[in-house]
C-alpha cells in the first residue's frame, strides 16, 4: 500500500500533467481559430477571384485527361 507521501507525490505529478495538457489544448484552440479564419479568408478571396473571372474554369481547376 502506498504511503501518504507517495500518494501526495503522485497527485502532484498528475496535477502538473493535467496543467501542462490544459496549456497545450488552449494553445491548439488558438491555432485552430487562426487557421480557420485564414482558410475562410482564402476561400472568400478565391470566390471573389472566380466571380471576377466570370466563373470560367481555369487550367488548375480542370481534371487531367486520365480521369
Amino acid at each position: 500500500m502506498a504511503t501518504d507521501t507517495e500518494l501526495e507525490e503522485k497527485i502532484a505529478h498528475l496535477t502538473r500533467i493535467v496543467d501542462d495538457l490544459s496549456d497545450v489544448v488552449a494553445r491548439q484552440e488558438g491555432e485552430l481559430r487562426l487557421l480557420t479564419n485564414r482558410v475562410r479568408m482564402l476561400m472568400e478571396r478565391e470566390a471573389e477571384r472566380e466571380a471576377d473571372a466570370g466563373g470560367s474554369v481555369t487550367i488548375g481547376d480542370q481534371r487531367p485527361p486520365h480521369y
